[in-house]
């Protein structure tokens, strides 16, 4: 693998593979034909490793797929990343909803009003609100809003609003007690983040520690980048070395969700 077309070769395939595997077709990609035939997405997947193997010798194919399943196995973190971003800021908003709606009602604003306004001012609300004025379900239209990522805390207030609505007791109580305890979790949460800031960061460690290792390998002379993509034995070690690498942050990832599940 000395031609640097190859190598050009080998970054074109692994990226095309990369992206075919992990960017699911938005609004606009082709979607299922009218006459019942496999979306032409699924022919462009299928196509690229036939491609893949058709034109690349052996080492340069192997080169290709680890570097497509790295490319995969970051992106796949990366969007873990995110969406616990998402989760956590989506759980923020939750308990400033509770804590409007616990005011608002506390001061003796009708329900209707109250809606109104949390949807102004955090539109995904908006179908509760909606659920109100027509006189439907509002505790079903609190537990489909929970449904979205870091939410679910919205399914006790569902809880509370149809208490109050069966027994008659005060919503602006029940909502309060929710608010309360909403804020108490937020506050283990972060606790239990603060802890699970330096797993996560020593994991990351540990994963970059081989890069630093064959830096100063090259620096001192030797060639492991040589051993490692051009002989089989180095490829073995590789593709081994980012498995494991790559299972050991996913690992630790999966310890962190669920210790903040039960947090």
């Amino acid at each position: 693998m000395t031609d640097p077309r190859s190598w050009v070769a080998v970054a074109v395939v692994a990226a095309v593979l990369a992206v075919l595997l992990v960017w699911p077709p938005g609004p606009g990609a082709p979607g299922p034909a009218d006459d019942g035939r496999r979306p032409r997405w699924w022919w462009w997947t299928a196509a690229a490793p036939a491609a893949a193997v058709a034109l690349l010798p052996g080492q340069a194919l192997v080169l290709a797929v680890l570097a497509a399943g790295a490319g995969v196995a970051a992106v796949v973190l990366l969007r873990a990343r995110r969406d616990r971003v998402t989760a956590r800021a989506t759980s923020h908003r939750v308990l400033e909803l509770c804590e409007h709606l616990s005011s608002d009602l506390g001061v003796g604003q009708p329900p209707g009003a109250v809606l109104v306004r949390a949807a102004e001012e955090w539109p995904v609300v908006a179908p509760v609100a909606e659920a109100h004025r027509i006189g439907s379900d509002v505790p079903a239209a609190w537990r489909e809003l929970a449904g979205l990522r870091g939410a679910d805390d919205l399914r006790l207030v569902a809880a509370a609003w149809q208490l109050t609505h069966r027994t008659g007791a005060g919503l602006a109580d029940a909502v309060d007690r929710v608010a309360r305890g909403l804020r108490a979790a937020q506050t283990t949460r972060r606790i239990v983040d603060g802890e699970l800031a330096s797993a996560r960061a020593t994991a990351r460690l540990v994963a970059g520690l081989p890069l630093l290792a064959l830096a100063m390998g090259s620096g001192a002379g030797g060639d492991p980048w040589g051993f490692l993509l051009g002989r089989p034995l180095g490829l073995a070690c590789l593709t081994a070395g980012l498995a494991l690498g790559f299972a050991g942050l996913w690992w630790i990832e999966a310890i962190a969700r669920d210790v903040e599940r039960t947090a």
